[in-house]
């Protein structure tokens, strides 16, 4: 199946989505508005996800419920995706959470791994990759290969913001994974950041 991008359009994402871009934000600000927002994105981001029946006993009676059909695993791209994590956790709250270290090379703008742990069984189940932003592509495209490479067949991408170029380059290499995000900004500039963006993310989540 080709992958699409999802812009989730809701009213109260895109004014705290205006908020989060404000430079006048700050850190404990960002934190705050970045976390509600990974939230309530849960909702579009599963919402085709298979859930399967099981029977409930409520104070009158027996009844059947549904619920996920599988395990749930977070990969946070470190470090901009931890901000994400607990906002997530708030509508999944028995998920594992994995973890990808990859950084850009300011000059050449290719991604370094550096660190990768992962869940036991993380390949049987639903994979949300997360990361504020998506620029250039290279660390989420890395990323996307190395949970492929560990038998993962069911991902999906979310972030906050992406660039045309982020997405062209993401979906070149993994066309199977679909992108959830908030917005679609205009372009790159020369160092690779979004336009109009956010900043540096991971600097305004730490406040370095």
């Amino acid at each position: 199946m080709p992958s699409v991008v999802n812009v989730i359009h809701h009213p109260v994402i895109e004014t705290k989505m205006t908020e989060l871009r404000d430079v006048s934000a700050d850190s404990r600000t960002f934190r705050g508005l970045l976390d509600e927002i990974a939230s309530l994105m849960v909702y579009e981001v599963t919402r085709d996800w298979p859930t399967r029946p099981q029977i409930v006993q409520t104070p009158l009676q027996k009844t059947k419920g549904r619920v996920l059909a599988r395990q749930v695993t977070l990969v946070p791209i470190l470090r901009a995706g931890l901000g994400m994590v607990s906002g997530i956790l708030r509508m999944l709250p028995d998920a594992r959470i994995g973890h990808l270290g990859v950084q850009r090379d300011e000059q050449t703008l290719e991604p370094i791994s550096y660190y990768a742990k992962l869940p036991p069984d993380t390949a049987s189940s639903e994979v949300l990759l997360i990361d504020p932003m998506l620029a250039t592509g290279g660390s989420a495209v890395a990323c996307a290969r190395f949970l492929k490479d560990a038998g993962v067949t069911s991902m999906r991408f979310v972030c906050l913001v992406a660039a045309p170029e982020g997405i062209a380059a993401f979906h070149a290499a993994h066309p199977d994974i679909p992108i959830y995000c908030a917005a679609i900004d205009r372009k790159l500039n020369s160092k690779g950041y979004i336009l109009p963006g956010l900043g540096d993310a991971g600097d305004r989540i730490f406040g370095t």
